[in-house]
């Protein structure tokens, strides 16, 4: 494993935990290289993590636009929350920080799934 993403993550491991689960939601490839990214770099007890669009579209070989827009689709399947952040730069402004991902049970984004799905 590179340098890179060894420092982009909270934790580095050996391994992560990706749930069977995900690949019967009809993730994008997109959709899931950015989720297993964030999975990777999950802190198992708090299953929050904080990489910037630009870690995480490093890592996946994406654009930051493109990487904003599988996170709105993650938020929306019920896989993730997301949570801003600000922090006090060294001259006393507040400016956006980066963004705090929770990964959310997979059963959730399941039983989402399952109810869209009977729904059509």
């Amino acid at each position: 494993m590179n340098n890179f993403l060894r420092a982009s993550c909270s934790g580095a491991k050996n391994f992560f935990p990706l749930p069977n689960a995900i690949f019967s939601l009809g993730l994008s490839a997109g959709e899931l290289a950015v989720y297993a990214y964030l999975m990777y770099c999950e802190d198992r007890k708090s299953h929050q993590c904080w990489p910037s669009y630009k870690t995480i579209g490093r890592a996946v070989g994406m654009s930051e636009n493109t990487v904003r827009k599988y996170v709105r689709e993650l938020e929306y399947k019920t896989l993730i929350l997301t949570e801003p952040t600000k922090y006090e730069s060294e001259s006393g402004q507040v400016r956006n920080g980066n963004l705090i991902f929770t990964i959310l049970p997979i059963r959730g984004a399941v039983k989402y799934h399952n109810e869209c799905q009977l729904s059509r």
